[in-house]
């Protein structure tokens, strides 16, 4: 095996774990939607796991395309920065609507009281809420709308460090380098969404606070609108 080729795995499986690690858009809201949620460890994997292979591969494919119409590094480099622009913007919108949904659920959801009057004279009240009443019609449209939206939204989301690792490989090595440089990149990053997700999910579950008892679904809707936001200051 080449020098190059070994210091350009290297770099896209250390490239891959770093940018995964401080991009906490890529972790964070599968662990606060899993916790709001309800979803259990194994689903919340699977989640992540697939929209962490339609992010990496969105990217490869637009990569093997640049290199196949001899696209530059410049020219992919802004495209990529457009899908950026594209996936924060898609991340602030879901979770705000994702907030506001978790709100009006929280404020219908409060308890209130009811007076009765018996036939004898006595009067007694009692207080509940109207919320569990339709959970279950909520779980059944919504269940798989959070997961396909996370899906599309992480399918927007570029891979900018891949593209100059296909760049180099593609001009100076084989084809074959390509692709076993874009699957490094790919495990590396996939593997490190997995395992700080399920560090994460796990810890919440043995802490857990009690405001995300009630308040779990309103703040995970605001982590992901705060995630959106980084990816559009660039952190």
């Amino acid at each position: 095996m080449p020098d190059e080729l070994v210091i350009l795995l290297g770099s896209a499986a250390s490239i891959g774990v770093v940018h995964t690690v401080i991009g906490p858009d890529h972790y964070l809201p599968f662990t606060a939607m899993a916790r709001a949620r309800g979803w259990s460890l194994r689903r919340t994997l699977w989640i992540t796991a697939g929209c962490g292979l339609g992010h990496v591969l969105s990217s490869v494919v637009l990569g093997a395309i640049g290199i196949a119409a001899g696209i530059t590094l410049r020219s992919l480099k802004r495209f990529e920065s457009g899908r950026g622009e594209a996936a924060g913007w898609a991340l602030i919108a879901f979770g705000l609507v994702y907030l506001t949904w978790s709100l009006v659920r929280l404020f219908r959801g409060r308890t209130h009281a009811h007076t009765h009057v018996h036939p004898d004279g006595t009067r007694h009240a009692h207080s509940h809420a109207h919320q569990d009443e339709h959970a279950h019609a909520h779980t059944a449209k919504s269940g798989n709308l959070v997961p396909w939206s996370l899906f599309v939204i992480f399918v927007l989301g570029p891979c900018e460090p891949l593209i100059p690792l296909l760049m180099f490989p593609a001009a100076v090595l084989s084809p074959g380098a390509v692709a076993l440089v874009a699957a490094v990149f790919s495990l590396a990053t996939i593997a490190t969404m997995l395992a700080l997700v399920g560090l994460t999910t796990a810890g919440l579950r043995v802490v857990r606070p009690r405001s995300l008892d009630r308040f779990g679904q309103p703040i995970a809707g605001a982590l992901v609108v705060l995630c959106g936001v980084a990816i559009k200051l660039g952190l």
